[in-house]
């Protein structure tokens, strides 16, 4: 099996309970966030709002493990490019602590608005620069040779 065929396969592959496995990290996410939210938003004096970043991260990363294992075009869609876009903000509150309020309310705007996009938002590449699926991939492999 090539590397192609198994990052992007033409049909997505899928967890025994990746239904459940998704609604309970989502839920865990919003846990984190809500947290994360209040270390940003009204700094706290202590740290215990680290806690909840890892939530969010741990949350996060599976989450992501998820999509790129039932099919790893999720990373050159909209979808996923925001996904790593939210990662970038999310690691440049760090070093620039004075901008925390701010980016976490991008990544919150950023956030809502992907999900509830529409599939050709969502579903968009920018490397092909319209709507792409797996099929589009082995359609466009066979047509350039």
């Amino acid at each position: 099996m090539t590397l192609k065929a198994r990052l992007f396969p033409k049909e997505s592959r899928y967890l025994p309970g990746q239904r459940w496995l998704n609604v309970l990290f989502r839920t865990l996410h919003l846990v984190g966030l809500g947290g994360l939210g209040a270390g940003f938003l009204y700094p706290a004096a202590d740290q215990s709002w680290q806690l909840y970043l890892q939530l969010t991260l741990i949350s996060g990363v599976a989450l992501t493990l998820i999509s790129i294992y039932s099919n790893a075009i999720w990373l050159i869609q909209m979808r996923g490019q925001m996904v790593l876009l939210k990662l970038l903000l999310l690691w440049l509150t760090g070093p620039f602590p004075e901008y925390r309020m701010g980016l976490f309310i991008l990544i919150i705007l950023i956030s809502g608005w992907i999900a509830h996009a529409p599939a050709r938002v969502r579903y968009y590449s920018p490397y092909h620069r319209r709507r792409i699926e797996a099929a589009d991939l082995y359609r466009q492999g066979s047509e350039s040779g």
